[in-house]
């Protein structure tokens, strides 16, 4: 996704306004724009070749030539490749990553040129909150584009995302394609990664959403506080005008306490003091009532399409945010109150696949052991019975946080079966047993079972349930896929858990 009608630049003016080395004998090349993948080139493109783990961007130089790009930018490393695809080479001292925001904005005159940018980071519920700004945005009369874990979207186009925050040229040209078709606000995920490894750099948020901060990354982050101070960097001046903080985790008044930026809180714990306030008012299977009050702005009530307290949590801050972007709240409540709710679709988020007569049944993309306590505590609300969870943990992700997930899930339920998700590749066996370990410490006389194999555990849930049970399938939902060894193997868990019900005669 990037602009169909871009306005050309001359490659002569770039090197002179970000003071880079030209290595060329026809300066007077025109850029249309930018890419880190050679791939994705298409005609008139920069092309980046950056230093990587296994291989220099700047060895695929001739790839990307023969795909339409007129000039490199990369090291010193990647020069002597970089010369020889035969175009012009820019060189910069530092790794083209680095200004790799820059020069995108600059190519595609979203520094001027951008609609209104909202951004949510946290380590859970940043999809939620930016799927509820869509589906209150849109229910205001406005044209939408967002970026999520799950998709990128601009009104009725959609690509499956591959990356949280995708890379800094692809953003780039995401937003200048937003401008070109005349898109009212842009949403989007922002994840530490993104910040750390400069995705967002040049863009400037209208009002930045802090939701929350809890253990993941780690294989990333050396510990909490440098995953936090990842988090931190998005709300400073030189990246948001305005915040919205939660402040339902500690780090939250972190946050308020070293911002530089306007910043207003918000909270769903009862006795914190902040500038918002949710108040859960009602809770049903299939959606959460909630109440948002402001000293300042007033008060709305209204409810979210999904089960639990985090998500009414998340849908007050979608509304705060809104407001602090000046749309004011009478007009939100005003589609709230014609609509009777948020009304947005959450990719993998608590999806509820009915079942006549029997349990209920959820499917949730959660992974973090944050996740599993905010989901079990929503699906035990709700539950005569007993709680049946199917879990597991992936492969080649953050490998201290399986105890602890496995802990959570055992604590929130009443069975537990441990199974593969995508073990990428590890062995699955390994996973499993991590997991394991932490659901036996936590609760050593529980009903913790081990099935590997997903079509399986879930059948086995399923043969446990009764209807006054829930059964809660948590990791995997809107994939399509899992990764074995390295291979994709085509995997629903949406159609395994309705294919497990029919055979039960619960469908």
């Amino acid at each position: 996704m990037r602009p169909h009608s871009p306005t050309p630049k001359l490659l002569v003016d770039l090197a002179e306004h970000f003071n880079l080395a030209l290595h060329s004998e026809t300066p007077d090349v025109l850029l249309t724009g930018i890419t880190m993948n050679s791939r994705d080139v298409e005609q008139g493109d920069l092309y980046l070749g950056l230093p990587g783990a296994r291989f220099h961007g700047a060895s695929f130089a001739k790839d990307a030539v023969e795909r339409g790009a007129v000039a490199i930018l990369t090291d010193a490393s990647g020069a002597v490749d970089a010369t020889a695809a035969g175009v012009p080479v820019l060189l910069t001292p530092t790794s083209p990553r680095t200004i790799a925001g820059q020069l995108a904005a600059w190519i595609y005159g979203t520094t001027t040129d951008c609609p209104l940018t909202l951004g949510v980071t946290g380590t859970n519920g940043k999809t939620s909150t930016v799927h509820f700004l869509d589906g209150l945005l849109t229910a205001l009369g406005k044209k939408t584009g967002l970026s999520s874990t799950a998709q990128r979207r601009i009104g009725n186009d959609v690509v499956v995302s591959s990356l949280t925050t995708p890379e800094a040229p692809e953003l780039h040209g995401l937003l200048a394609r937003m401008h070109e078709v005349g898109v009212d606000a842009a949403i989007l995920e922002v994840s530490a990664h993104a910040l750390t490894r400069h995705r967002v750099d040049g863009v400037v948020f209208d009002v930045a959403a802090f939701t929350n901060l809890s253990h993941d990354h780690l294989d990333d982050y050396a510990d909490m506080d440098e995953y936090f101070e990842a988090k931190l960097s998005l709300f400073t001046p030189e990246r948001s005008r305005k915040a919205v903080v939660s402040l339902d985790t500690a780090a939250g008044a972190a946050v308020v306490e070293r911002t530089s930026i306007d910043v207003v809180t918000i909270s769903s714990t009862p006795g914190v003091a902040a500038d918002w306030v949710v108040t859960v008012t009602d809770e049903q299977p299939d959606s959460t009532g909630f109440t948002l009050a402001s000293a300042v702005h007033g008060t709305v009530s209204t409810r979210v399409p999904v089960i639990g307290r985090h998500m009414a949590a998340n849908g007050g801050l979608a509304i705060a945010m809104l407001v602090e972007a000046g749309i004011p709240l009478d007009e939100i409540r005003s589609v709230l109150d014609r609509d009777g709710s948020i009304v947005a679709t959450l990719p993998g988020r608590s999806v509820r696949i009915p079942v006549q007569n029997g349990p209920n049944v959820y499917v949730d993309s959660g992974h973090s052991p944050d996740a599993f306590a905010k989901t079990l505590e929503s699906v035990r609300h709700l539950t005569r019975g007993r709680v049946i969870m199917v879990a597991g943990a992936n492969g080649d992700r953050d490998a201290l946080k399986r105890p602890e997930m496995g802990r959570e899930a055992a604590l929130g339920s009443d069975v537990l079966i441990i199974t593969d998700h995508q073990p990428r590749s590890e062995d699955p066996a390994l996973i499993r047993e991590a997991v394991l370990a932490g659901a036996r410490e936590a609760k050593p006389d529980g009903d913790i079972r081990e099935i590997a194999a997903p079509e399986s555990a879930i059948r086995a849930a399923v043969a446990e349930a009764t209807e006054t049970d829930t059964i809660l399938w948590a990791g995997l939902a809107e994939k399509e896929y899992r990764e074995v060894g390295g291979v994709k193997i085509p995997f629903s868990v949406l159609d395994e858990t309705r294919a497990a019900l029919t055979e039960a005669g619960w469908i």
